[in-house]
């Protein structure tokens, strides 16, 4: 018996997660983080209103860990993050959600890059140091011996 699959729309069930997410060092939550705000942005602004806790129940992780690891991607510049507030119907001026801006990801890749190059050339500089350190180590030890080993005058 053949069974007829349901054909889903590709442009309304999903969204694409740039490959270099994985590369970047993030941690596991940050890039489940990344993904959900991902899902509920509006592709036009880049941005989506969302909260806290919304997140925490997507993701199936607590608030608190849900605010660290979006300062973590706030931190790599991947997202940044506004205060919002609504008006109550009393007039009184009550916390909204946060307005959340998915930043173009090719600048933190940029950056990245750099980051990653500036380290591999302290390493070189350090290893160069430490080659020097141990030769000139090895010249002062075979010195040391040139001198135990010489002769001492007598005849």
């Amino acid at each position: 018996m053949k069974k007829n699959w349901i054909k889903r729309d590709p442009i309304k069930n999903y969204f694409p997660v740039p490959n270099e997410i994985y590369s970047l060092g993030l941690s596991s939550d940050a890039i489940s983080i990344y993904g959900y705000l991902l899902s509920r942005e509006d592709r036009k602004t880049y941005q989506c209103l969302v909260s806290y806790r919304m997140i925490s129940e997507a993701i199936g992780k607590c608030v608190t860990t849900v605010r660290k690891y979006v300062m973590e991607l706030e931190e790599r510049q991947l997202i940044r993050t506004e205060h919002t507030s609504v008006v109550a119907k009393d007039g009184r001026n009550l916390n909204g959600r946060l307005r959340y801006t998915i930043l173009p990801i090719q600048l933190v890749i940029d950056e990245f890059n750099n980051d990653q190059l500036e380290m591999a050339k302290l390493k070189k500089k350090q290893w160069e140091l430490d080659k020097k350190k141990a030769a000139r180590a090895a010249r002062e030890r075979d010195a040391s011996r040139k001198e135990t080993d010489a002769p001492c005058g007598r005849l």
